[in-house]
């Protein structure tokens, strides 16, 4: 009947906490919480089938190098908004990832860096579409996500 207790105890609680104790509230808010639990089980992920858990690692430290680099670039490019012109592009990029965990992964990577966000997949196409905010060439970010993070990606999930 609860597939997830312990979610449906903590939104009970919480919602005592927000609207204060009565036996009405303790009502309203156990059906809520019920209700809540039970759409909680669509939303169900797929368990992700990891081959490679040690390149999760170096994946992570990847990522951490190109955080800290993409923040000082996006920094200067501010700072010096006068001096150099940046320009600033939409990539369309195939990509060879199919795994669902992998491509979130990826799309939280890319976004997660300073200067480029996951605008939008096709799953018919397996494409990508980014946006950049200083393109210089546009083959060089396609190496990198391609060999930096989806190659990893690839060994990890597929």
């Amino acid at each position: 009947m609860l597939p997830f207790p312990v979610l449906t105890a903590t939104l009970i609680l919480f919602w005592l906490l927000l609207a204060g104790f009565s036996p009405g509230q303790f009502i309203l808010g156990t059906l809520v919480a019920v209700f809540a639990s039970w759409a909680m089980t669509a939303l169900r992920p797929d368990v992700p089938k990891i081959r490679k858990w040690h390149l999760l690692f170096k994946l992570l430290g990847i990522v951490i190098v190109d955080i800290v680099r993409s923040n000082i670039a996006v920094a200067s490019v501010i700072l010096r908004r006068r001096s150099r012109r940046h320009t600033s592009d939409f990539l369309l990029m195939p990509l060879e990832v199919e795994d669902r965990t992998a491509l979130t992964l990826l799309a939280i990577i890319v976004t997660s860096t300073p200067g480029s966000a996951w605008l939008e997949y096709d799953s018919r196409d397996r494409t990508v579409l980014l946006h950049v905010l200083d393109v210089i060439d546009k083959d060089m970010w396609m190496d990198v996500i391609r060999n930096r993070y989806e190659k990893v990606l690839l060994e990890i999930f597929e």
